[in-house]
């Protein structure tokens, strides 16, 4: 496959699932994606537009080598531990990926000149704050982490705007609500494993490939009871990072900018469409709620639009859907892929 001609752009975990949307999209703006992973969660066969170079994140000698050997001219930074769960049980080791891996490439990207940076955020800075339950989330919101993972976002964006105001890098923090659905090419899709998020787990409740969903919770402030959630397309998530590469921002600049769509949908929403997509109802149980979970994380997306120029444009729920499931219906990798039976490898005995 062609591999662009223009400037070479540095895509730390882009073998996971919104970093090779991003390596993807910036193929198609005529950028040199080069993506930077242990592929620890990543997967080799979602690196399709750039060179892979295997590497951890921490590791500064590698880091340096890799700019050095493809003329890398800004970065974009996924690479990090993302499971909320897991970070309660090893505060430790997300602070040292996630803050200190962050170190290192911010002083392999000083040392060799690479001025711009784009970070993969998330709203699990915000927590569940101060704010009515319907209320949408601005960046001025107060900050107040609910776990180790959302501490460790937020404790990377104060360093690198720490970095831009004293060695004048150019920096965007995009903050993420719900990322969802997959590339309607179908080459790239979601493929966690295990699988966390709810419209992959109603996808495979109702196709027979996985357990009936639980819903938790039906008595939150929303107007059906259960959570209302932002979900944004991965593709238009994708288009976010290449418009804050673009956004041209002056030297010792740092935004922080939420990325969805204002539009919140609830479990139940998600489900009757999921429902809808498939044909059939999607198969379910209801438990009670889950400790710390908020009844609405909407974003305010304005800003979004002032600083950056970007709006979502794939983002309806009915599309989200469409596209996740015609990637989990035939995913390309993962446990997902279907063995010769035509049963997914995930549920056959070895």
């Amino acid at each position: 496959m062609d591999r662009g001609t223009g400037p070479a752009v540095l895509v730390t975990g882009g073998a996971g699932y919104i970093g090779a949307h991003t390596a993807k999209a910036l193929h198609g703006r005529g950028y040199r994606p080069v993506v930077f992973d242990d592929l620890t969660s990543g997967f080799r066969e979602a690196v399709q537009w750039g060179p892979l170079v295997e590497g951890d994140i921490r590791d500064a000698d590698a880091l340096a080598e890799t700019i050095k050997t493809h003329d890398i001219q800004a970065v974009i930074h996924f690479a990090g531990l993302i499971e909320v769960g897991r970070s309660v049980a090893k505060p430790d080791l997300f602070w040292e990926v996630n803050v200190s891996g962050t170190t290192a490439l911010l002083t392999v990207m000083r040392e060799h000149g690479v001025g711009q940076l784009v970070f993969s955020s998330s709203a699990a800075v915000y927590g569940q704050g101060a704010r009515g339950p319907l209320e949408t989330i601005a960046e001025t919101a107060d900050k107040a982490p609910a776990s180790p993972y959302g501490d460790t976002k937020l404790a990377a964006e104060w360093l690198i705007q720490a970095q831009c105001r004293a060695y004048g890098l150019t920096a965007v923090a995009l903050r993420y609500f719900n990322a969802a659905g997959a590339d309607p090419s179908g080459l790239i899709g979601e493929a966690h494993e295990p699988e966390t998020h709810l419209i992959p787990l109603a996808i495979a409740a109702a196709l027979g490939d996985g357990p009936p969903l639980t819903i938790f919770g039906q008595d939150f402030e929303t107007p059906d009871g259960t959570c209302l959630r932002d979900y944004i397309h991965v593709s238009d998530l994708a288009a976010a990072h290449v418009a804050a590469l673009e956004a041209g921002l002056a030297p010792g600049a740092f935004e922080a900018v939420n990325v969805g769509t204002g539009q919140g949908r609830s479990v139940a929403e998600v489900v009757e469409a999921v429902g809808r997509a498939v044909g059939c109802a999607v198969p379910h149980s209801l438990g009670a709620r889950r400790a710390g979970d908020p009844p609405s994380l909407v974003a305010d997306p304005r800003r979004a639009q002032e600083v950056l120029g970007w709006t979502p444009q794939h983002s309806s729920l009915d599309t989200i859907v469409a596209d996740a499931l015609r990637w989990e219906r035939k995913p390309c990798y993962g446990s997902g892929v279907r063995g010769p039976k035509g049963r997914r490898k995930s549920q056959i005995a070895v």
